[in-house]
């Protein structure tokens, strides 16, 4: 059982994820780099599948040299590149390494990346690719030949609470926990009461019964880098005024500062809303920011061990 998994179903603390870097380079050695930095401050770290349609270093290779370095992986599997053998064959070949945690993705279509001409494989999409590793879990391949031992898995996937139709958002979320998602991770989102109707909706349907939700937040340096989201990136919508209140916020210390402040107001409010089961941190800063806002929110694994450092010992 992966320690995600078991965190999550003690409830004790909000749990803490995050994005591992893209690697290009600098072999393992740029690996052990990226996880001592992270290690520290988070429970389990996605290894991204070709993110945003731009190919890097393999999501089996990333997930088994973050394990192999003692941070626990989120394995991404995106649908978008491959077709139900090559995913069924990244999910038991990561699952020899003690790869658990498996996360299901439909995929950016390649225009979103460096490579538009490539083709698209969208074999199955992500609820489809849920089921199929819920059945892996259980003993059998798709194809229904039994796996005589088959793997621990917990399998996740993503959700969008923003983007309309907002209603259906609850219905797709509802349809991967039947599938078999036991989390959810949500993406960025810059308005908080779209976040409080999926979270309240899901609670109704029952997806929270089963399923953890994990928003996620996005560690930003400047209001360009906000515009940039909204106008580029597919599913993200950032409020002008919000865009404004960054951009204009004064020097750049002081818009650096400014941004800091909106994500961390946006974490203390996904963490305020019963059926949140953690948070989930996207690093665009990469100058300690990370480390800071989970000290801030008093979350994640350093801030639990400095809070049984300081209780007081029975003798």
């Amino acid at each position: 059982m992966s320690k995600l998994s078991e965190l999550l179903a003690q409830g004790t603390r909000p749990v803490v994820t995050a994005e591992f870097p893209s690697i290009d380079s600098g072999g393992l050695a740029a690996v052990e780099r990226a996880v001592d930095a992270l290690k520290p401050f988070v429970d389990a770290v996605n290894a991204t599948d070709s993110p945003a349609a731009h190919a890097h270093a393999s999501n089996t290779a990333i997930a088994i040299a973050m394990h192999q370095f003692g941070l626990e992986p989120i394995m991404q599997v995106v649908c978008r590149d491959k077709n139900r053998i090559a995913m069924q064959s990244d999910i038991m070949g990561a699952a020899l390494h003690g790869i658990e945690n498996i996360a299901l993705l439909t995929g950016d279509d390649v225009t979103a990346g460096d490579e538009p001409e490539a083709r698209r494989v969208f074999d199955l999409d992500s609820i489809q690719m849920v089921k199929v590793a819920s059945g892996i879990a259980e003993g059998h391949y798709l194809s229904g030949r039994a796996i005589k031992e088959p793997p621990p898995l917990f399998i996740s996937a993503v959700e969008n609470p923003f983007a309309p139709p907002l209603d259906y958002r609850v219905e797709r979320a509802k349809k991967k926990a039947d599938a078999g998602a036991r989390m959810l991770q949500l993406q960025i989102g810059y308005y908080p009461e779209r976040l409080e109707t999926f979270i309240r909706g899901c609670i109704d349907a029952g997806v929270t019964e089963t399923t953890a939700l994990i928003p996620t937040v996005v560690l930003t340096k400047s209001g360009r880098a906000l515009s940039f989201m909204n106008e580029s990136v597919p599913g993200i919508s950032i409020p002008e005024e919000t865009i404004h209140r960054v951009a204009q916020a004064g020097d750049n210390d002081a818009i650096a500062e400014e941004s800091y402040q909106l994500t961390l107001e946006l974490s203390h409010h996904a963490l305020s809303i019963p059926g949140v089961s953690g948070l989930h941190i996207t690093d665009f800063r990469h100058d300690g920011s990370l480390a800071r806002l989970v000290e801030d929110l008093r979350i994640g694994p350093s801030q639990i061990k400095e809070q049984n450092a300081h209780r007081p010992q029975l003798v």
